[in-house]
C-alpha cells in the first residue's frame, strides 16, 4: 500500500471516529467564540487563541484573565495548574507515539482531552496505518475546535441575542466531563477525592482562591493513595 493509500484509508477509519467529538466540540467551541464577542474581542482572538492554546477550559479562562488586571505568575500558574494532566497524557501515550516520524510532534500538540482518549483506546482495524490514523483522529479534533471558535466569534457580530448565562457553558462542560467520568470508574475514589478537595478549599480559600490548592489537595490525595486506588479499580 502507497503512502498516499494508507493516509487516505486511515482518514476514511478515522472520521466517523471522530464524530462525536465534533458534535460536542463544536457546540462549546461556538459558544466561546461567541462569548468573547459578547465582551468586545475581535473574532480572531477567540480564533488565535484555539489554535495555540487549544485547552477549552483554559480558553474560557483566559478569557477573564484577559479582563483583569496584569498579573503574568499568577496566570502561569493557573495556566499550568489547569493543563498539567497533560504531562500524565505525555506519559501514557510514550510507547503508543513511539515510531510516529515527522507526526509526532503534530501529534503531541494536538494533544487535547477527547483525542487522548481516543488514541488511547482505539481498536485500529487491521490494514489500517496506525501512525495515520492517531495522526487523522488529532488533526480532525484540533479542526472541529478551532473551525467552531472561529465561527462563533463570526457570527457573533451578524446574530444576537439574550446572551445572560453565556458563560455557564464552562461550568457545564465540566460537569459533563465529571459525570462521564463517573460513569467509565468501576470505582469512584478519584470523582470522591476532587469532590472533597474542591469543598474543603472552598471553605477554607473562599471562591475565589480555591481551585489550585484544590487541584494541589487532589494531586497530593491521588499520589499518597496510587497504588491503593489501582487495586481497587479506582482508576480508568
Amino acid at each position: 500500500m502507497t503512502e498516499r493509500n494508507a493516509a487516505l484509508s486511515a482518514f476514511k477509519e478515522a472520521l466517523p471516529y471522530t464524530l462525536p467529538v465534533f458534535a460536542g466540540f463544536w457546540f462549546i467551541a461556538f459558544a466561546y467564540g461567541f462569548y468573547m464577542y459578547t465582551l468586545g474581542f475581535s473574532f480572531l482572538y477567540p480564533l488565535f487563541m484555539a489554535m495555540f492554546i487549544f485547552g477549552g477550559s483554559l480558553e474560557f479562562i483566559t478569557v477573564t484573565m484577559l479582563l483583569s488586571p496584569f498579573a503574568p505568575w499568577q496566570t502561569f500558574i493557573i495556566a499550568f495548574t489547569v493543563q498539567a494532566r497533560h504531562l500524565f497524557y505525555g506519559l501514557a501515550m510514550l510507547e503508543k507515539y513511539e515510531g510516529m516520524g515527522w507526526k509526532k510532534p503534530f501529534l503531541i500538540y494536538w494533544m487535547c482531552d477527547e483525542t487522548f482518549a481516543l488514541n488511547y483506546s482505539a481498536t485500529i482495524p487491521n490494514g489500517i496505518d496506525r501512525s495515520w490514523f492517531m495522526f487523522w483522529v488529532s488533526f480532525l479534533n484540533y479542526v472541529y475546535w478551532v473551525s467552531g471558535a472561529a465561527i462563533g466569534g463570526l457570527l457573533g457580530s451578524i446574530i444576537t441575542f439574550n446572551t445572560k448565562g453565556l458563560s455557564f457553558v464552562m461550568t457545564s462542560m465540566f460537569l459533563v466531563i465529571f459525570l462521564e467520568q463517573w460513569k467509565h470508574e468501576k470505582k469512584h475514589y478519584t470523582a470522591l477525592i476532587g469532590l472533597f478537595s474542591s469543598i474543603v478549599c472552598l471553605y477554607f480559600f473562599g471562591s475565589n482562591s480555591f481551585i489550585i490548592p484544590s487541584m494541589a489537595l487532589m494531586l497530593g490525595i491521588i499520589t499518597l493513595f496510587r497504588r491503593r486506588i489501582e487495586k481497587a479499580g479506582g482508576l480508568l
